[in-house]
């Protein structure tokens, strides 16, 4: 499915438009989950792939990302936090 997070191809975190990566925002075993509901960005490789600040290496982004999607999923779908939680096993606004 087409993300739900953004309209234009451009990095989600810096803006920029080159080096881009697709993103599922919920991997590991809610991959699918991401792709099924459009819960992916793009990242430019350093903003998604490269220490320190890649998503996969620094939590703290990579927590922005999750609850950046949490609340999209929730008002796109018309579903409140417990029934996100139900879906993708975890709350990340709490």
């Amino acid at each position: 499915m087409k993300s739900i997070m953004q309209d234009e191809k451009e990095c989600y975190l810096c803006g920029s438009t080159e080096w881009l990566e697709e993103h599922h925002i919920f991997g590991g075993a809610n991959r699918k989950l991401s792709e099924k509901y459009g819960l992916k960005v793009y990242l430019c490789h350093y903003c998604h792939n490269e220490p320190p600040n890649g998503v996969h290496f620094n939590q703290e982004r990579n927590l922005y990302i999750k609850k950046a999607g949490q609340l999209k999923f929730t008002r796109y779908y018309d579903k409140n936090d417990e029934e996100f939680r139900q879906i993708f096993g975890k709350n990340y606004l709490d």
